[in-house]
């Protein structure tokens, strides 16, 4: 399962990149706010600290406007991968940037038919949201199964990115389902490594290790 964070704060991703877990970043206009720059800024920073797809998300609604932010963004870096939303108007300029061989990530997914657009617009990856949908009552990572299941009963290339993660277990959970990606908070990522019997197991080595010494 390759690792995305979710964040625009330079700080976190430059103390998870020496985890040496992390494969790449996805921002939105919500992260990039917090920072008080330019998303332009942020992502120029980010491609020079993390090795691998960076995703920028564009603010226009019509076609023509996605189209002119995402030649912007793609300036950038070749890393950057172009963040649409899964409208008619994000398909449509999905669809035209990978003729122009222009990876995008088509996000706001709710359905396993909205994921299926997607795919036929070639996205490179599609971003279902795991935790918004357990937060209305709904399967979040069943989601990600029925469209694991559609991908592979078709061959669709688009690789699932798991987002909206809020925890370990919803990690743990789309992995098992088959998702291609998760992109979690910086939170997420370090508890990954928590567990209260490896603490307590280190703990005790390593006062076994000072007793024999004595």
């Amino acid at each position: 399962m390759i690792f995305f964070l979710d964040t625009g704060i330079v700080e976190e991703i430059r103390t998870a990149s020496e985890w040496g877990i992390v494969d790449g970043v996805t921002t939105n206009p919500s992260l990039i706010a917090k920072t008080g720059r330019t998303q332009k800024d942020v992502i120029k920073e980010i491609t020079s600290i993390i090795d691998g797809p960076i995703s920028a998300e564009v603010l226009s609604v019509d076609v023509k406007g996605m189209l002119r932010e995402a030649e912007d963004l793609a300036t950038i870096h070749p890393n950057v991968v172009i963040k649409l939303p899964l409208t008619e108007a994000g398909i449509s300029a999905c669809k035209i940037l990978a003729k122009q061989e222009i990876k995008t990530n088509v996000t706001l997914c709710f359905s396993p038919v909205q994921a299926l657009l997607a795919a036929k617009a070639q996205a490179t990856y599609i971003s279902p949201f795991v935790g918004r949908l357990d937060d209305v009552s709904q399967d979040g990572v069943g989601l990600i199964r029925e469209i694991r299941t559609i991908f592979d009963n078709y061959g669709f290339e688009t690789q699932i990115l798991a987002a909206s993660i809020r925890h370990p277990m919803h990690v743990r959970d789309c992995a098992l389902a088959g998702a291609d990606v998760g992109t979690m908070p910086f939170s997420v990522m370090k508890a990954l490594y928590r567990h209260p019997l490896t603490d307590k197991g280190l703990a005790q080595f390593l006062d076994d290790f000072n007793k024999s010494k004595k």
